[in-house]
Formats: C-alpha cells, sequence, structure tokens
C-alpha cells in the first residue's frame, strides 16, 4: 500500500511539474515561441534522423535480423517520419520501417506506415513500390491474405504507373493470385520446357 501511495504522489508531482512547465512556455512571448518550437523541431528532427540512419546502417550490416533490433529499428524510422513528417525521407523510412515489420510479422504495423506513406506522401517517386509492399501483404496467406485488396492495388499500380518496374511486377503478380504454390511450379516447369 505505502508503494502505491508513493507511486501515485509521484506521478501527481510530475503532472503539476509538467502542468506548470506548460504554462511558463505559454506565456513566453508568441513569436518567441514560435522560433523555439522551430529550433526545437529542427534539432530534433536532425537527432531522429541520425537514430534512424545509425539503425539502418545496422540493419543493412546484418546477415540476420534479431527480433530486439528489429522493433528498435522499427520504433526508429516510425519516430522519424511521425515526428518528421515534412522531411523528404521520411516515406523512405516508413517503407524502411514495414519491410522491418513485414520480417518480424508485424503485418498490422507494416499495413498501417504502407497506408500511411501512400496516403500522406501522394508525389513520392517511390510511391508504387509502396503500394507493391501494400499489395503484397494482403497477397500473402501468412499476413492479411485478401486477394481482392491485393488484386485492386496490383491493378492501380499497372493503371497509375504503367512505365515503372513495379507495373510488370504487379502484371506478373496479378497472374499468380489465387493459384497454390503447386500451381505455381506446375506452369514454371511448362514456361521452362519450351525453351
Amino acid at each position: 500500500m505505502r508503494y502505491f501511495i508513493l507511486i501515485l504522489s509521484i506521478l501527481t508531482f510530475v503532472s503539476c511539474k509538467n502542468e506548470s512547465e506548460t504554462k511558463q512556455v505559454q506565456t513566453t512571448t508568441e513569436s518567441g515561441f514560435k522560433d523555439q518550437l522551430i529550433n526545437d523541431t529542427v534539432r530534433d528532427c536532425a537527432a531522429y534522423y541520425k537514430a534512424a540512419a545509425k539503425m539502418d546502417s545496422i540493419l543493412l550490416k546484418s546477415l540476420e535480423i534479431e527480433n530486439n533490433t528489429a522493433s528498435e529499428a522499427l520504433r526508429t524510422f516510425v519516430d522519424f517520419a511521425f515526428y518528421c513528417e515534412s522531411d523528404t525521407m521520411s516515406p523512405v523510412y516508413l517503407i524502411k520501417a514495414a519491410q522491418v515489420a513485414m520480417s518480424i510479422n508485424n503485418t498490422e504495423q507494416a499495413r498501417i506506415v504502407l497506408d500511411r506513406c501512400i496516403n500522406n506522401y501522394p508525389r513520392f517517386k517511390n510511391k508504387p513500390a509502396a503500394l507493391f509492399l501494400l499489395a503484397q501483404l494482403y497477397d500473402e496467406p501468412r499476413m492479411l491474405n485478401d486477394e481482392a485488396e491485393a488484386r485492386k492495388l496490383y491493378e492501380q499500380i499497372v493503371y497509375d504507373y504503367p512505365k515503372s518496374d513495379w507495373a510488370a511486377s504487379a502484371k506478373a503478380a496479378l497472374q499468380l493470385i489465387g493459384k497454390t504454390d503447386e500451381q505455381i511450379l506446375e506452369e514454371f516447369k511448362k514456361k521452362n520446357k519450351g525453351k
């Protein structure tokens, strides 16, 4: 019971302290507050980017990704992309976050960050890659297992980005939707027999 009261007291003290600090910041002049906020954001984004780049480097050097490392990378990439949304690297790190999430079978997190990448960055040059990864999530039986949604996304890539490499991959994927591994293998054998 003593520990509970001690913890409650600490939480109350911290919340009161945070509230008084907030009031102090709000009494700062309007222009001074905005300048400070901009400077803090730039400094924070630089720190978030540095952390994300460091994790990216660690992953690139790894032959196998441990769950702890993957979870830390996922958190670091998402933090950068969410807190520094206007940075041009944000959609790149959302795709990286999705790839890491997929590697540890966190399909819901992968779907969320890919949706954010696609919806928040309509002019992102690698949007077809994000769409393709999302389509794969839906296409894969072990992941989201929704062939209708996968088909819709593959068709969107073909329609919206017809000259991209992703359109060719999407066309190939459309040919495989609904087929078992055995059927795909049989078709592959038939194609290679004729060569």
